[in-house]
């Protein structure tokens, strides 16, 4: 039996020890690269590498979209973006479309900037009280 890459293990240990706002922050990186390799597989013309890929970025946000707390008024706002970018990564693979797969990135990026920052905020009002 293969022993497994040290690497491997690591990302393992990561994803099971992380919190639930440090798994939001890996799904918003995780969907940036899926992005982003999609948008190479356009560029190389490997419509599977990127029909892939953006399935990967729509399941990422699928799973958003499922976990929102539709008890707080600002998850309806969450909602209506994440059905946005679901609407135009449709629209990105159908055309295979580079530009719209740009525009989500920014938009996904966005979002990660700003959970980083909440993250941050929360960490040093912990650390106050």
């Amino acid at each position: 039996m293969p022993i497994p890459n040290a690497y491997t293990k690591y990302n393992d240990s990561k994803i099971l020890t992380a919190s639930k706002p440090e798994l939001t922050l890996m799904l918003y990186e995780g969907a940036i690269k899926f992005c982003n390799i999609a948008i190479l597989g356009i560029e190389q013309n490997n419509i599977e590498k990127a029909h892939t890929n953006i399935k990967k970025v729509q399941r990422i946000i699928d799973e958003f979209r499922a976990t929102l707390d539709m008890k707080y008024p600002v998850a309806e706002d969450f909602d209506r973006v994440y059905v946005y970018l679901l609407q135009r990564l449709l629209e990105a693979n159908v055309k295979k479309d580079k530009e719209i797969l740009e525009e989500v990135n920014t938009h996904l990026r966005s979002m990660r900037d700003t959970w980083k920052e909440v993250m941050k905020k929360a960490h040093t009002v912990q650390e106050q009280t």
